[in-house]
């Protein structure tokens, strides 16, 4: 007699739609944040435009990107930042043993992990944060001390808006390539926006690893020390 199995996710599915190397490429390519069209998705994942149509549809379907107009084009991006997550946590399982060492050294020192800092930068930023008392840890976040509070509204990040955002806060995302948890959510992805509006990174083509410039170096090293 077979057992009824209760209701829940459907890990299938979702294993289903990530379990092709061109779609799970596609998702990685979508954690640099920015919105792509399909001939870009195509291009990057070595597919003709055609094929990529087909796994992007697969991917909408699973609610794992979502899709909409500009212009003329159709443009993807993630679903939601649990998608980058989910992404983020996969890479921290795939990449072990030797196979970290053998990660592209432009990644390891500067990236964005979907829309926040990651590898060594990210992981700077985070501990001289915390070693300045302007965060604290949490079982599961990091929390904002009222120095740090001060601290990004003199760096330029207004606090209180992300507070009211609808997603975590200041998430801890285990970092795949330095195996610790660096600054995510509403206040990760602000502080990432404000150095790239101050000019101190800038993005490397087709990739979502970061150039610190030399002005990123000075201000980086005035605000963090050397991270």
């Amino acid at each position: 007699m077979e057992r009824t199995m209760s209701a829940g996710p459907d890990l299938a599915e979702l294993a289903g739609a990530v379990g092709d190397a061109t779609r799970i490429r596609m998702l990685e390519l979508l954690m640099e944040g920015r919105s792509l069209v399909a001939k870009e998705l195509a291009f990057g994942t070595g597919v003709s435009p055609a094929t990529a149509t087909v796994h992007l549809r697969k991917l909408e379907q699973a609610r794992l990107i979502r899709s909409t107009r500009q212009g003329r084009n159709k443009v993807f991006r993630l679903a939601t930042p649990t998608v980058a997550r989910m992404v983020e946590a996969l890479m921290t399982v795939a990449v072990r043993g030797p196979r970290a060492s053998a990660t592209p050294e432009p990644l390891r020192a500067a990236r964005y992990c979907y829309d926040h800092l990651a590898g060594r930068l990210g992981m700077g930023i985070t501990d001289a944060l915390l070693r300045n008392g302007h965060l604290s840890l949490r079982r599961r976040a990091f929390a904002l001390t009222p120095s740090g509070e001060e601290w990004f509204e003199a760096f330029g990040v207004e606090v209180a808006p992300l507070r009211e955002q609808r997603r975590q806060f200041a998430h801890r995302c285990l970092d795949w390539s330095e195996r610790r948890d660096h600054l995510a959510g509403a206040l990760g992805a602000a502080l990432a926006s404000r150095v790239f509006e101050l000019g101190w990174v800038e993005r490397q083509p087709d990739s979502r690893g970061l150039i610190v410039t030399p002005a990123g170096q000075r201000g980086l090293r005035r605000h963090f020390g050397a991270p």
